[in-house]
């Protein structure tokens, strides 16, 4: 894989970056004077991923650190100290989470320079909506969500405001989510031209709002609680098949324990890169057994959360996979159209289309 391509969304596994990937020169020029970089030192690796530009480097003393560039149309100063208030907290509770080296804006982008965690990134150049490598990482990722939601209890900063890229909890927690949705739009105005374009009322009706209904009559016994909302191998270090750092905050608000439970079932328990380039799914039970194992080894679930899970794994990327669109129509420069209507096509609608058909409904029956 060259440097300068990205994992893409649709059948395409590698393309083009929306972002330019930062340059020595430039990480340089933005870190000077605050942290001395080596002489001469140049990337020593570039990120696939494709939603910002992000190297490792090295400071004039060897320390490895982690450069994120950001537009600040995604993230400026102020959004990102939203994240590293939990990320902060969580640190000081024991969940171990790099430390923040420096954020500065400069032009339209912001910088965010991260300590590089303890262990290994086993899942390195890995698609973010992947199965475990084992059921032994599964069953300690499991363990590691339970012991970051202990953490996370008594943080009570205030759920984040509308911006691109939040996996946040609005419009299927609401009594009605039509109107949360209108709401929602509302707020992302790249967004709202875009499904004003599409009858997604009628879609959400046929395909989310089943769920929605048996999961309604329990939505106000779900505690709020800030959440990492990304739970998956690809946001973990790991030594002896244990997590050993958390990353990637990025999509983290207030949420619901269950809620972020459910988003770590939704990213391994299928292989939904096979399913967009029309191959078989092939569902992971035993994965989302010994995921579950592990986090209730460490937390015990409540009734209502119990009750509300298998509903809410169907529909718990949905809320993300509306401000990609948002994301591609409304920060990236001159739009990405095509990425936009994958988002809503095979995310937002094909994988709740998915839970709703015969091997989805038999994997929902594997949960409690």
């Amino acid at each position: 894989m060259t440097d300068d391509r990205v994992f893409g969304m649709g059948s395409d596994p590698l393309v083009a970056p929306d972002w330019p990937p930062l340059t020595s020169l430039e990480v340089a020029a933005v870190l000077s004077p605050d942290i001395d970089l080596a002489p001469g030192a140049a990337l020593e690796w570039h990120s696939p991923r494709p939603l910002s530009a992000t190297a490792r480097v090295r400071t004039a003393d060897g320390r490895p650190l982690i450069v994120k560039r950001l537009p600040r149309a995604l993230r400026d100063a102020t959004a990102l100290a939203e994240e590293h208030g939990f990320m902060n907290h969580l640190r000081a509770r024991g969940i171990p989470v790099p430390r923040i080296a420096l954020t500065r804006e400069h032009g339209e982008f912001t910088y965010e320079v991260q300590e590089l965690g303890a262990g290994a990134d086993l899942y390195c150049g890995t698609f973010s909506w992947t199965p475990y490598l084992s059921l032994e990482q599964a069953t300690a990722a499991g363990r590691a969500l339970a012991e970051l939601h202990l953490a996370a209890r008594g943080y009570d900063a205030p759920a984040r405001p509308p911006r691109p890229l939040l996996a946040s909890f609005t419009i299927f927690s609401a009594a009605d989510p039509m109107t949360a949705m209108e709401r929602y739009a509302a707020d992302h105005p790249a967004l709202a031209d875009f499904l004003a374009a599409r009858d997604w009322r009628a879609d959400v009706e046929r395909l989310h709002l089943p769920f929605h209904h048996r999961l309604r009559t329990v939505l106000e016994h779900l505690s709020p609680l800030w959440t990492h909302n990304d739970w998956h191998g690809t946001n973990l270090l790991w030594e002896h098949e244990k997590p050993s750092t958390v990353l990637d905050f990025g999509l983290c608000d207030r949420t619901t324990a269950v809620h972020d439970l459910a988003v770590a079932i939704e990213r391994c328990a299928v292989d939904w890169i096979s399913l967009r380039t029309g191959g078989p799914a092939r569902p992971r039970p035993d994965q989302v057994r010994a995921l579950l194992d592990g986090y209730t080894s460490v937390r015990t679930l409540t009734g209502y959360e119990m009750y509300a899970l298998r509903d809410l794994v169907p529909l718990v990327h949905a809320e993300y996979e509306l401000s990609e669109i948002d994301y591609f129509l409304g920060v990236v420069p001159g739009g990405n159209p095509e990425n936009a209507e994958i988002a809503y096509t095979h995310y937002f609608l094909g994988h709740t289309a998915w839970w709703s058909g015969d091997e989805g409904r038999t994997l929902l029956h594997h949960l409690p």
